[in-house]
């Protein structure tokens, strides 16, 4: 039996507690998500993100997670919150991209929603710009979000994929389907929010444990 020699980076998405962060470390996440996108129940005040940023254990990157964000939300809340990665989770056009690289200086993630093998296209041109590519679940037509709704797409279509940058794997993922799900894919990274939580919002510490440890095994 071949065993992976290089353990798939873990993100655990919409951390707004201390002692979350805390076991999110703990339990071997390599990225911490704060969701800037005041529909979502995740959601996290910017002075609760710049406390949580200081907090940061070493090793662990974090990730401020925006959709369609204007030039003035994000140097309002960069101006005090320091993180590592822009993941933008709406439906930015390259040409936004690129401006939002090159005023702010910081590496991006742009999240692509899919669910057909076409869907895959529309991540070509972007390629250029962005720093990791992150592949989610298209949202519910009843969801005001377009992250974070515990919804899974079929994986099959990411098989045998290669690209031209580091990706993640997100979207209904859980400590009871992750194991499947690297059984068919090999993302750099996976990225859960939902499926840790033990209400909408609310993260629960041991699934973000099992959820990890469900990688490590």
């Amino acid at each position: 039996m071949v065993l992976k020699t290089i353990m798939t980076s873990i993100k655990i998405c919409g951390i707004r507690t201390p002692d979350i962060l805390s076991v999110a470390a703990s339990a071997g996440a390599r990225f911490a998500g704060f969701v800037f996108v005041p529909p979502s129940p995740r959601y996290i005040h910017p002075e609760q993100a710049r406390l949580l940023s200081r907090q940061l254990p070493t090793g662990l990157r974090s990730v401020g997670l925006f959709m369609n964000p204007t030039d003035d939300e994000l140097a309002h809340i960069l101006g005090s919150v320091s993180v590592d990665f822009i993941q933008l989770h709406g439906d930015e056009s390259p040409s936004r991209v690129q401006e939002i690289k090159s005023r702010f200086h910081i590496p991006v993630i742009k999240a692509f929603a899919i669910s057909t093998a076409s869907d895959i296209d529309m991540v070509g041109p972007y390629i250029p710009l962005i720093d990791w590519i992150l592949f989610d679940a298209k949202a519910p037509s009843s969801s005001s979000i377009s992250g974070g709704n515990g919804v899974a797409f079929d994986w099959t279509i990411l098989k045998g994929q290669r690209f031209a940058k580091p990706w993640m794997l997100s979207g209904g993922l859980n400590p009871d389907n992750i194991a499947e799900a690297l059984t068919i894919l090999s993302p750099d990274a996976v990225d859960v929010s939902s499926g840790v939580e033990r209400e909408r919002g609310v993260k629960d510490a041991q699934k973000i444990r099992d959820f990890c440890a469900a990688i490590r095994t």
